[in-house]
């Protein structure tokens, strides 16, 4: 475990080191300050609904830029091969990497509990929705950061990883969320639809927590783990 924390602090600290990670998150805050207008506009629910659901599409083009070198560089400039050498295996790495990242993400989110701030010193804001929203939103992070790193992991190009990786949380999210707005769906059509990304977040931003979200968004975020662990093993010795 410890060699694991040293990993996520290692990535952590690349993150504070990159201007790419600072451009990003001077977009995220700017983007998602406009778009709390709407829940700051009078006569709207002290809920910050909208600015959660935003956040979602958002994220789809965040994340990729964000862990498109978490692997990817390592395996391009060749210190892979150091890291894998140092007494630490495959799933140490990826999910060293992967929490390092994650770390990362609750520092872009941290500026936005203003927005709390906000909303309490000029009204009643609902905290249950709030909370739930900001459980979600984590979740969302999680899932995304995960497809990320798996992508990542297949190639030595952070561009075509950044690129792979918003081609997959596209068809996850705004594909089924699309289809599903324009059509009467049925049968497996439906069940597409209600497995979306968007889907299953949207409850959680009306104060909604259903344990099946939750096992959603963890088990997917398992799956892409192992599958980069498994990714990371194979390109090891080649």
């Amino acid at each position: 475990m410890n060699r694991v924390l040293v990993i996520a602090r290692r990535e952590l600290g690349s993150f504070f080191c990159s201007p790419v990670a600072y451009v990003a998150m001077s977009i995220f805050l700017l983007c998602t300050g406009f778009s709390f207008l709407d829940d700051f506009a009078p006569g709207q629910p002290a809920e910050m609904r909208h600015i959660f659901e935003f956040m979602v599409w958002l994220l789809i083009f965040i994340i990729p830029v964000l862990s498109m070198g978490l692997l990817a560089q390592e395996f391009a400039s060749g210190t892979i091969e150091t890291l894998l050498t140092a007494p630490v295996n495959e799933f140490e790495v990826v999910v060293g990497k992967f929490l390092g990242s994650i770390f990362f993400f609750l520092v872009l989110l941290a500026p936005t509990l203003l927005y709390i701030v906000l909303l309490r010193v000029w009204g009643q804001p609902d905290f249950g929705p709030i909370l739930s929203g900001y459980l979600g939103i984590v979740l969302v992070g999680c899932l995304f950061t995960s497809v990320g790193l798996f992508c990542s992991s297949m190639t030595r190009s952070q561009v075509v990883a950044a690129a792979l990786t918003a081609l997959i949380l596209f068809l996850v999210t705004v594909v089924p969320w699309y289809a599903g707005g324009k059509a009467n769906l049925s049968g497996i059509g439906s069940l597409i639809s209600d497995q979306a990304v968007y889907r299953r977040y949207s409850d959680f931003s009306k104060g909604v927590i259903d344990l099946g979200n939750v096992v959603f968004f963890l088990a997917t975020t398992v799956v892409f783990l192992f599958l980069s662990v498994k990714v990371v093993e194979s390109r090891r010795w080649k």
